[in-house]
Order: structure tokens, then sequence, then C-alpha cells
């Protein structure tokens, strides 16, 4: 693991890593049915390894952070399998959400976020609530590129890849 990526692993450990959408659909998705990540059209863009690799990314944290419109992207992203598919994986991911620490951010408290009309309502909800409290993880660019100007510490999971720990 980079240097950098430790120590931003250090430091929120106990506080925790808020996920983002795209990156906690692949936790679900793999979760599920690992196979089915590079088949399923919203993670198609990942690879079982890449499922491996967020769930040895995770573990080093003792929160996992994610917030009501997180989990309403991955409710209906996870919508578009195919029956009966769908009707599995969304049992599986109402059994596994007790398991996040869900935190609540009014709509109205996010929209003064510098960005908003260019981000939209979630990414502002996680720009706001991890600022000094949380580490981001997001395979999100533009997200990413935001976060760290304002700064708020992120990891882009993209950037995870490469990296030796693997």
């Amino acid at each position: 693991m980079s240097d950098h990526v430790l120590q931003l692993v250090e430091r929120y450990r106990s506080r925790g890593v808020l996920v983002d959408s795209n990156v906690l659909l692949l936790y679900f998705v793999g979760a599920f049915e690992r196979q089915l990540v590079p088949r399923f059209k919203r993670t198609a863009q990942f690879t079982v390894e890449d499922y491996d690799l967020l769930r040895l990314f995770l573990s080093n944290f003792r929160r996992i952070i994610t917030t009501p419109n997180v989990l309403a992207e991955v409710n209906a992203l996870l919508g578009q399998l195919g029956e009966p598919l769908k009707i599995r994986c969304r049992e599986r991911f109402g059994a596994e959400i007790a398991l996040f620490g869900e935190h609540y951010v009014p709509s109205a408290d996010a929209v003064p976020i510098d960005q908003f009309a260019r981000l939209g309502l979630t990414d502002t909800v996680i720009a706001h609530l991890a600022e000094g409290s949380y580490l981001v993880l997001t395979d999100d660019l533009k997200l990413a590129s935001f976060l760290q100007r304002i700064p708020v510490d992120v990891v882009n999971f993209n950037h995870l890849r490469p990296l030796p720990w693997r």
C-alpha cells in the first residue's frame, strides 16, 4: 500500500470510511455473488479481484459509513438486475444494511456546499458529512477532485488497484 494510503487508513481506522455509491454497489453485488460483478452492467467496470480488494481495504476500518442518499442510489441500481437476481440481491442488501453506520444529513444543509449544482445531492451530502470526520472511498474522479480541494481526505478506488498489497 502506498505510504499516503497507509497514513489515511491509520488516521481513520477507528473513525471510519464513508463509501460512495458505485463502490458500495460493488460491495453488495460481490457479497451476493462474486461472479456477477463483471456481468452486471452497473458493475461491469469492476472485476472479481476488485471486489476482493474492496473487502480487504474495508477490513481495515472499524466502521463503514453510509448515508440514506447512497443507500437509495445503490437500491435503485440493484433494481436494474433481472429477476430473480434482483429480489435475492436486495434481500442480501437489506440484511447487510444494519452492518453500516448510516448518517443522515438534511438536504438543505448540503445545498449550500460549493459545487452542489455540479456534484448533485448525494456527493454534496458525502462532502458535508465527511469533512473532518471520515475518509471517503470513491471511484468518482469529479468527487475525489472536489474533496481534495476543500480538503477532505479521499481515496480513489481506482488508485488502489495497482498497489502491491493486493
